[in-house]
């Protein structure tokens, strides 16, 4: 279970605002809804993918995250690759590439607590060298076309493989269909780890 949601406090804070966490049960609670109008949106790359999460950097741990591939075959539930332009230029992380002392122990702490703790820095509030407010930088976030996907309770591994390569395939689609518009350089593309 998340952290954030043993928080007394802020966990009722978050879940007035319609949150849960990303575990199974949670949800396969929200798209079990009769009612529908529910959807479940979650950051597939997590606290792994922050650690990576440096200005210009399009990495995305995405390879071995197939378990919300296998929610949405068991629930029936449409896959909508979604992307936003600009995140990684809010702060500025100090260097931790794979293999480094710094990256070792972000590792083993985010393993033990588990969430990341990027070192990371931006600008304060009357001045604009140091501080923990982001920088002044737009975000711009694009939504693709729902992929639809039929319910299935039992999923084999060839279906759920099938299913998470078409979903890479749009969703890298997407990033190429606009990234001229948000300033990536045309040689530069979405890396999946």
């Amino acid at each position: 279970m998340s952290i954030w949601f043993s928080c007394p406090f802020f966990r009722e804070y978050i879940m007035s605002a319609g949150m849960v966490s990303a575990s199974k049960e949670s949800i396969s609670y929200v798209l079990n809804n009769k009612g529908g109008g529910h959807a479940s949106v979650i950051v597939i790359g997590g606290a792994e993918e922050s650690l990576n999460a440096h200005p210009g950097s399009l990495t995305l741990n995405i390879l071995k995250r197939k378990g919300f591939i296998k929610m949405a075959l068991k629930h029936g539930a449409h896959l909508v690759p979604v992307f936003s332009f600009g995140e990684n230029e809010l702060f500025k992380q100090v260097a931790n590439p794979k293999g480094s002392w710094l990256r070792n122990v972000q590792e083993k702490l985010q393993k033990i607590m588990g969430f990341a703790l990027p070192l990371f820095h931006a600008r304060g509030v009357f001045q604009y060298s140091f501080g923990l407010i982001p920088y002044r930088q737009p975000i711009h976030t694009v939504v693709g076309s729902p992929i639809p996907v039929k319910q299935n309770l039992n999923p084999t591994t060839e279906e759920i493989e099938q299913l998470h390569a078409l979903y890479l395939q749009k969703l890298r689609k997407l990033f190429e269909e606009h990234k001229r518009n948000y300033g990536i350089p045309e040689h530069k593309s979405l890396i999946f780890e």
